[in-house]
């Protein structure tokens, strides 16, 4: 009883840290866009931006009711095991995430309106911001080893997971992350912001390759599951 307390307590306060992270990644996301902009009057960008926070509170509700570990995995700093490439590939496609794309799209469509999109495309980003948020939700429900960096988690029994949206794709939270990336410039309306967008799908699809062939060299029992599930990142195509 006194273990399940305590562990009742470090999961509200896993919970309560990625709240706070989520809040400030999400800070950071809208000085640098505004700042690029030089103004606060784009209603698109706020709407983006609501819609960015609910993503992150739903989405945390729903991990802690469904997946309450994973919350304190993924808020680790170091990971015994990680690959030095993965690491290096995190952070920047990542940064291209938080801070380039939002750069360009300020200076874009807030500063010098060099190439913008039309309102109706808000509807399509939208459709696709739902999309992903629902496949990255769905992912880490059903993956418990769904952590930030490549690594065999052999401490906590590392198996393979092929069930939910691991039928589909072999890796669902990287199409989660190529199909949030392309509501930026969307939603936006931003028609530059594709640029850097290009680069995180670019970075994606190398990050996916090498993730799956190390994962095929050291995870027990991936190489007949990649015989049975054939697309590595976008379902149909590759």
């Amino acid at each position: 009883m006194q273990l399940d307390k305590r562990n009742s307590v470090e999961i509200r306060r896993s919970v309560a840290k990625q709240t706070a992270v989520s809040c400030l990644l999400l800070f950071v996301h809208i000085i640098i866009f505004f700042t690029s902009a030089g103004h606060i009057d784009v209603p698109r960008a706020w709407a983006f931006f609501g819609i960015t926070f609910v993503h992150s509170i739903v989405s945390i509700a729903v991990v802690h009711k469904l997946n309450p570990e994973l919350i304190e995995q993924r808020l680790k700093v170091r990971r015994k095991g990680s690959k030095l490439w993965d690491e290096v590939l995190m952070r920047v496609i990542n940064l291209t995430a938080i801070c380039v794309a939002p750069a360009v799209a300020g200076f874009d469509v807030g500063r010098f309106h060099w190439a913008q999109l039309s309102i109706y495309y808000v509807a399509v980003g939208v459709v696709l911001y739902i999309l992903s948020s629902a496949l990255m939700n769905w992912a880490m429900v059903v993956n418990p080893y769904f952590e930030q960096t490549v690594r065999i988690q052999e401490e906590r029994g590392h198996k393979m997971i092929t069930t939910g949206p691991y039928k589909i794709v072999r890796h669902p939270g990287y199409l989660a992350g190529v199909l949030w990336i392309l509501t930026v410039p969307l939603i936006i309306g931003s028609v530059l912001a594709f640029v850097p967008a290009g680069i995180y799908v670019l970075l994606t699809i190398i990050r996916t390759s090498l993730e799956d062939r190390t994962l095929n060299r050291e995870l027990s029992g991936y190489s007949e599951y990649a015989k049975k599930v054939k697309y590595r990142l976008f379902p149909g195509i590759w």
